[in-house]
């Protein structure tokens, strides 16, 4: 799970409304420019996700809004929660067309989108094979660029839906990552984050099963002129050797990795069915952090699984500390329907809801004291918009005085800690 505060982003051109991860940020600009392609210009494409029903009462409430403001548009719903629920999403009244996950990035669906749609255009998911033909010079009004190296999962977490919405695990092979990387640095873009649905198994399904950090090595040995090159998400229990190495010596490799955590205690673990232990977790961060002194980790933390006591609740909340972990998703737990921990014993709401705000605390406290830790060394800030950007540890900072342009990667020290971020100007 990566990057998967619900959160509606709009981009220009036909308007798209993103939900979910940064794969779908991804395939949103896909979408985006294959539609306006078709000159599709009065068109509103809501990419939903599946992960929460948080995140699909949002798309829902998404939808009737951009109906009322828009009345003519046509709108089309996608993504994994319109793939897993299509008839919950045609019965709406505001909805033109529902389209599934294999069809959304084929530039033929908008071809079809422009003169006689069908309503409902769903396949059968698990039967796709094709990851991504697709290459995006770069995302508009963004400073860094998402590149898809892999799609779908072959795990089964017990609380997750999502390889329901993606289908089965399949990657991109290493040379159309690298044309891709090379054709974004050749646009401006600083900084190359890999995303994919499970990051960690890419090249299972490729010749000779190449690993990640294979495809990282390459990547950074083929593009030289490629500054900062980031990872999504990772699972705790497949970080490969050459991976292991590769945040050990090479400084391109941003000190900043994600982990997919969700719990602190092994019994919750198990009932997770997730491959790691609590002790997995800390170990790992322990030895990176001794391979690359200033790593810092992030993690997604599930809080009010189903039967989590208060002692294994607190298990999660210790790990913050014991692991160090500076950046936290937290999720209150939500029972996806057709998931195996939606037949346990459900907790309260109300009890999610606490654990997971004390979660939340925990993690604002632990980037308080590292973002404290910052003020007055050095850092590298890759400038966004509005006088914002972040150091090569994701630490999120604000110019003030004199603001670079954006797009630059420049030296600045941070002076003080305000609302969340580091506040400095560029170094003298």
């Amino acid at each position: 799970m990566s990057g998967l505060v619900p959160e509606p982003t709009r981009l220009t051109g036909p308007e798209v409304i993103t939900f979910g991860c940064r794969l779908n940020t991804l395939e949103s600009e896909v979408m985006r420019r294959a539609a306006e392609a078709e000159g599709l210009d009065d068109l509103i494409i809501v990419h939903t996700c599946a992960v929460t029903a948080e995140a699909e009462r949002q798309a829902r409430q998404a939808i009737r809004r951009a109906r009322r403001e828009r009345p003519e548009a046509q709108i089309v719903v996608t993504g994994c929660s319109a793939q897993i629920s299509p008839e919950r999403y045609a019965a709406m009244a505001e909805v033109d067309q529902v389209v599934g996950n294999g069809r959304k990035l084929r530039p033929e669906l908008w071809r079809a989108l422009a003169v006689e749609p069908a309503r409902v255009m769903v396949d059968d998911v698990m039967a796709v094979r094709e990851t991504a033909g697709h290459l995006v010079d770069g995302l508009d009004g963004r400073t860094r660029a998402f590149v898809q190296i892999q799609n779908g999962c072959d795990h089964r977490c017990t609380f997750c839906i999502i390889p329901y919405g993606r289908g089965p695990g399949r990657s991109v092979p290493a040379g159309e990552v690298v044309t891709q990387a090379r054709r974004l640095v050749e646009a401006g873009y600083q900084e190359l984050v890999l995303t994919g649905v499970d990051l960690t198994a890419y090249g299972k399904d490729l010749p000779g099963e190449p690993t990640l950090g294979q495809l990282v090595r390459r990547l950074l040995r083929l593009v030289p002129e490629l500054p900062r090159l980031r990872l999504s998400s990772l699972d705790p229990a497949e970080l490969d050797a050459d991976l292991v190495a590769l945040v050990a010596d090479q400084p391109r490799l941003m000190p900043h990795l994600h982990l997919s955590v969700q719990a602190g205690d092994d019994l919750t673990l198990k009932r997770m069915k997730r491959r790691h232990t609590r002790d997995d977790v800390t170990r790992l961060c322990a030895r990176l952090r001794r391979l690359r002194p200033g790593i810092v980790f992030g993690a997604d933390l599930i809080a009010g699984f189903p039967t989590e006591t208060e002692a294994m609740f607190a298990a999660t909340l210790a790990l913050v500390e014991d692991a160090e972990l500076t950046y936290l998703h937290v999720f209150p737990y939500s029972a996806r329907a057709g998931t195996p921990a939606a037949r346990m014993p459900q907790l309260s709401k109300p009890v999610r809801k606490e654990r997971a705000a004390r979660l939340r605390a925990a993690g604002e406290l632990r980037l308080r004291r590292y973002l404290c830790g910052q003020v007055g060394r050095p850092a590298r800030v890759l400038v966004e918009a509005h006088g914002r950007g972040h150091t090569e540890a994701f630490a999120p900072f604000r110019f003030f005085g004199s603001v670079p342009p954006a797009g630059g990667v420049v030296a600045a020290v941070a002076d003080r800690v305000e609302d969340g971020l580091l506040l400095g100007r560029p170094a003298a």
